[in-house]
């Protein structure tokens, strides 16, 4: 037998833990900003780039790209290379991994607060650097599968099933939604509209959870517990039916997140139905993970690793019983656009990516670094604050979500809304923001304690080097089904077998689902009375989206009786085919805006702007002053008209040369609506005489962000006739 000796990239794996720990902080330190910014608004008043709106996505993807992101790389190079007895299949290759995906962090850190936002959730990144995400995610796979090609051990582990469906699905899902036209360097439109856009969008929001969040953790759950607790998995059978059950089932349940809205109901009904299904394969491996401790009891006591990963399996747990649950129709009624939703994600976040990525790291660093850990008391303490703070997290915030809703649906014997303003339902809520914040500040305080603890053992303990290890040669074996070898044993020896039919089992339901809803017109029915939007409304479209508006407004009204007698008549598929991308929203922070057009003056928008409290006594949205100070940039109003064309929109050559002049009269007719407030005018005039005569250049009302905010606001829902608003 040749035995081979060979050495482990123990180097690529401690870069990676190092990134997870910096970004998590970074991550948390933001999410913990924005919900302070709930209970005081103006935190960061008058900048810009600190602003919610734009804070928010850059919460997001980094917890979700850059702390869980690297968490999946630290532990599938570890795992990987000993699963498969094989150094990783190229050092450079790992290294342009590593530091392709921090230069793309660091460019979402740019960006986003900047601004440069598709406003797509998960997905909010513009084209070049989802070009950069899609590079050095094939680096990341190419890396992968020439390990897998070159292993050194015949029979694929439960683990590499999952980073294989990984791989390939997540490059699946942000290909096909990341399709998109440029306008600039910095700037494009979805490839889809309206009703496609959705669909699209959430097929991969919700399968970026389910291949992103859940199966690479899923691969590490395999192959860290087992070794944390020195136990063999629980059921090899049980992990062949999770496994193949979960990838086919999970990429059908995306439409669940659009229930009652403008989605043909067809679909909407098959990612009800799948959603629910989806519950047997999760809890399979939830009970495949726990079980796997059977034995072991006495050891989760005491080992801070072990009280993690359990909380981490029962976090899981929970989030795939709520999700099928919330999936239920008249569940969905209930929660979509409160803040349930917040608790679910962040019971799956904090729990099940947070907790596994500790219980990781607290096992992996002590290895590598040939040492024992620091402290298994501050580990410990770690543990319980960190737990404590994502139940002081999430129960306020079911409860509000529960609030919001009871609120919202109810009415006076008259008919009329008992809670007509909007407002009364947040500050009902205002206290479970509160415990929300303290939640998040003990769970990031839990993050520092590790931080500490680790950067200490590290200290104390030896410099990483590359690990020896020996084994045989793999040897050249039949390619057939050997006398009573099983299917699945006889596919775990065929790699590009098993990736194949992976990538099968993900696709059909995509192909399903998105091509006849993308293909087939009839799915969404045009409406005559539906026009494009103007060159100064769709400059005003764009700072919405630039500013993040759709973070906290919706712009859906469904089918409910309470939803249209305070907002007005529901939503029809046909009102969106212009809208690239879709801004539907997915929480109700504040309220609708699909009919907001014609409801409020001008003047009104303008102050509510300036200033929400000064025109919404309680307002919780913070002030967008430079909207009403900045100029509106017009210079690329004809190349996005152009894009648009491209797309679809029935701009005519026409409408694009006289483009500066209709948004300069449309601009001047806001302008003069504005005039009729006497204290607009003071001031305005005031700013024009301080300019004069100090030689600055002053630029009229009309060419400014705000008077293209308005021009879009007052179009909100005034394409088809809808009973006015009392």
């Amino acid at each position: 037998m040749d035995i081979q000796q060979f050495h482990y990239d123990n180097k690529i794996v401690k870069n990676f833990i190092y990134a997870t720990m910096l970004w998590g902080v970074v991550g948390m330190l933001v999410g913990l900003l924005l919900a302070f910014m709930f209970l005081f608004p103006n935190l960061t008043d008058g900048i810009s780039w600190l602003s919610f709106g734009r804070l928010r996505p850059l919460h997001t993807n980094a917890v979700i790209f850059a702390f869980v992101g690297n968490a999946i790389f630290a532990g599938v190079y570890y795992s990987t290379q000993r699963l498969l007895k094989a150094r990783m299949f190229s050092d450079v290759l790992s290294k342009i991994n590593f530091w392709g995906w921090q230069l793309i962090i660091v460019a979402a850190a740019i960006t986003l607060p900047l601004g440069y936002t598709s406003s797509k959730e998960y997905a909010e990144l513009e084209w070049p650097i989802d070009i950069a995400i899609a590079v050095v995610w094939v680096v990341f796979g190419w890396n992968l599968i020439g390990t897998i090609l070159k292993r050194r051990q015949r029979h694929l582990y439960v683990a590499i099933w999952f980073y294989i469906a990984t791989f390939v699905t997540v490059a699946v899902l942000h290909i096909f939604n990341s399709l998109e036209l440029p306008v600039s360097g910095l700037k494009s439109y979805s490839v889809y509209a309206g009703v496609q856009d959705a669909l699209v969008q959430w097929w991969y929001g919700h399968n970026a959870v389910a291949f992103f969040l859940t199966t690479p953790f899923l691969g590490l759950m395999y192959y860290f517990v087992p070794k944390a607790a020195n136990r063999p998995v629980y059921s090899y059978r049980l992990s062949i039916i999770h496994f193949w059950s979960l990838i086919f089932i999970y990429i059908w349940a995306g439409p669940h997140h659009l229930l009652y809205t403008a989605l043909p109901e067809w679909a909407q009904n098959l990612g009800v139905a799948f959603s629910v299904m989806l519950l047997m394969p999760s809890w399979g491996g939830m009970i495949n993970g726990l079980l796997t401790l059977r034995g072991a009891w006495d050891k989760v006591r005491v080992d801070p690793v072990l009280k993690f990963m359990v909380v981490a399996i029962t976090g899981y747990g929970m989030a795939t019983f709520e999700g099928p649950t919330l999936s239920l129709k008249n569940v969905n009624a209930v929660a979509h656009f409160t803040d349930w939703i917040i608790a679910h994600v962040h019971v799956g976040a904090l729990a099940w990516n947070g907790f596994l990525t500790f219980g990781m790291i607290y096992w992996l660093v002590p290895r590598l670094f040939k040492t024992n850990l620091y402290s298994t008391g501050l580990a410990n303490l770690h543990f319980w604050i960190g737990t404590l703070g994502i139940i002081m997290y999430a129960l306020p915030l079911y409860v509000a979500g529960f609030t919001q809703y009871s609120m919202w649906q109810q009415f006076n014997p008259d008919g009329t809304l008992t809670y007509g303003n909007f407002l009364e339902t947040v500050t009902e809520i205002m206290p479970m923001y509160w415990m929300r914040a303290i939640g998040g500040t003990l769970f990031l305080t839990g993050m520092l304690i590790m931080v500490y603890n680790i950067i200490v053992t590290i200290k104390q303990g030896s410099k990483v080097e590359d690990e020896l290890a020996e084994a045989a040669a793999l040897e050249v074996v039949t390619k057939k089904r050997t006398s009573g070898e099983g299917w699945h044993s006889w596919l775990e020896r065929r790699p590009v077998q098993l990736t194949i039919l992976a990538t099968v089992a993900i696709l059909i339901g995509g192909i399903i689902q998105i091509v006849p809803t993308i293909m087939v017109k009839s799915n969404i029915p045009t409406i005559t009375s539906v026009k494009p939007y103007t060159p100064l409304e769709l400059e005003g479209r764009d700072i919405y989206i630039r500013e993040g508006c759709v973070g906290c407004h919706s712009q859906m009204i469904r089918p409910f009786r309470h939803e249209v007698e305070r907002y007005g008549d529901y939503s029809k598929a046909g009102e969106y085919v212009y809208d690239h991308p879709f801004l539907w929203g997915s929480k109700r922070t504040g309220p609708d805006l699909h009919r907001i057009g014609g409801k409020y003056s001008d003047n009104w928008h303008f102050n509510h702007m300036y200033d929400p409290q000064s025109t919404s006594s309680g307002s919780i949205m913070p002030r967008y002053q430079w909207l009403i100070s900045n100029e509106l940039d017009k210079s690329s109003t004809e190349a996005k008209m152009k894009a648009m064309v491209s797309l679809g929109v029935p701009y005519t050559e026409e409408d694009i040369a006289n483009a500066q002049e209709h948004m300069l009269k449309q601009g001047t007719d806001i302008e003069k609506n504005l005039y009729t407030d006497p204290d607009f005018v003071n001031s305005y005039e005031a700013d024009k005489k301080y300019a004069a005569e100090n030689g600055e250049t002053f630029v009229e009302m009309r060419n400014r962000e705000i008077v293209a905010m308005i021009a879009y606001l007052q179009r909100l829902g005034t394409d088809i006739k809808v009973e006015t608003l009392k």
